[in-house]
């Protein structure tokens, strides 16, 4: 008889544990909360809140630095006028943070349990805290992702690039195939940012154009080229938001659909004829490049040719960009290693109870990658693009005066009828 291995909860919290740095960016602003809610226990007053029992006032607060299992986690501790004020959560917290962490595994794989919270809190600081206290903390992990994907976009982005994963979620008393779509911008400064997250029941047009759309009410703007797979969906929701919008089909996936089509004794060959096509300086130099071989491919592989053709200009449309740019742009393979690294952590989990357990779990490791992104190195030089978005647009400039000076000329020299 066959044993059927069952995986609890506890064994997914330990696997989620043993992951590099785990939810180490929401641990500290949960224990920064903590501290707070323990100064408002002490004065008996929110900040700014005028009550009969308050006890003192705030007076700012001060750096202090944790090591943890998840990393080092940079504490702001709050100080009272008076100097009464001393936290409990230091001297404990050493002999408390397995259970601490084990609480905030067990929000992303269950849901956020105000009693565990409460139970966690009082281990730490000596002392209960108020339903109302406990209530809040309970809430802040789900509020952490919240001010991340719903933040104002300020810069402009222009350069997008978007792919979708599928999760899979108990919804409707099933376990059902759900999609995750995420979008990647480059700043006008350079910088890579996850700009967004939104879960859908499938990955259809309206999803992607619903999307986009929110993306757009953040202040998404300034997009010049967009790279994605080849899902139909996805592209008219782009063309529709972004009128002129250069939209790149992703050139690994144009690869693998090609390669699909190929006889298995002319894929080497292929591969290197891909190459000449693809790296080419221009979209001419590409399609000459084509026509030299097409008589060979269509004796060879005719449907690979087919799908070659069909989607050519889609696939060499980086190459209007300065050469800089291209490589980095011409694919989603970024975005691709950060679906993997999703996958590594989302393992553990394999069924989400709800819709709300994976946008956490997906959205915290968003919100981590996010942060480092943004505050790390350069991912791209943006002076060559800017460069050539002004010298696009004089040209753009001429072409138009000279259509209607044509036009003009034309009008005047009219006999009339």
């Amino acid at each position: 008889m066959a044993t059927i291995e069952i995986e609890t909860d506890d064994e997914k919290i330990h696997q989620l544990l043993r992951g590099d740095r785990g939810m180490a960016v929401l641990l500290e602003p949960i224990l920064n909360q903590i501290l707070q809610a323990e100064m408002t226990e002490h004065l008996r007053a929110e900040p700014g809140e005028e009550t009969d029992d308050r006890r003192g006032y705030r007076n700012g607060t001060y750096d202090r630095k944790l090591t943890t299992r998840v990393g080092t986690i940079e504490l702001e501790v709050p100080r009272d006028r008076e100097g009464t004020f001393q936290t409990a959560l230091f001297q404990r917290y050493q002999r408390s943070e397995k259970a601490l962490v084990l609480t905030l595994m067990q929000m992303v794989v269950q849901g956020v349990s105000t009693s565990r919270v409460k139970e966690i809190t009082t281990e730490l600081c000596g002392r209960e805290f108020s339903k109302s206290t406990v209530s809040r903390l309970a809430q802040d992990l789900d509020e952490q992702v919240q001010a991340w994907a719903e933040r104002p976009l300020e810069q402009e982005y222009p350069f997008l690039m978007l792919d979708a994963m599928q999760l899979k979620v108990r919804r409707q008393k099933a376990v059902r195939s759900t999609t995750a779509m995420l979008a990647v911008g480059i700043s006008e400064d350079g910088q890579r940012e996850i700009l967004g997250l939104e879960m859908a029941f499938g990955e259809t047009k309206e999803g992607w154009r619903r999307f986009i759309r929110q993306l757009k009410e953040r202040g998404l703007s300034g997009v010049e080229l967009a790279t994605s797979d080849a899902h139909e969906g996805l592209q008219q929701a782009l063309q529709e938001a972004f009128p002129g919008l250069i939209w790149q089909r992703c050139q690994s996936h144009f690869r693998r659909n090609v390669l699909d089509r190929t006889p298995s004794d002319y894929r080497d060959e292929m591969h290197e004829v891909l190459d000449q096509i693809l790296e080419a300086d221009s979209q001419e130099e590409a399609h000459t490049r084509l026509d030299d071989i097409r008589d060979r491919l269509e004796e060879k592989a005719p449907s690979a040719l087919d799908t070659l053709e069909e989607g050519f200009y889609e696939a060499t449309a980086v190459l209007a960009l300065p050469e800089k740019y291209r490589k980095r742009l011409r694919t989603t393979n970024m975005l691709e290693r950060f679906i993997q690294e999703i996958r590594r952590r989302e393992k553990p989990v394999r069924i989400f109870p709800n819709m709300d357990s994976a946008y956490r779990l997906v959205g915290a490791l968003c919100a981590e990658t996010h942060e480092e992104w943004s505050t790390g190195r350069r991912y791209l030089n943006m002076d060559e693009y800017f460069e050539w978005r002004t010298d696009r647009s004089d040209e753009d400039t001429v072409s138009e005066e000279a259509t209607v000076n044509g036009k003009r000329a034309t009008e005047a020299t009219a006999v009339p009828a």
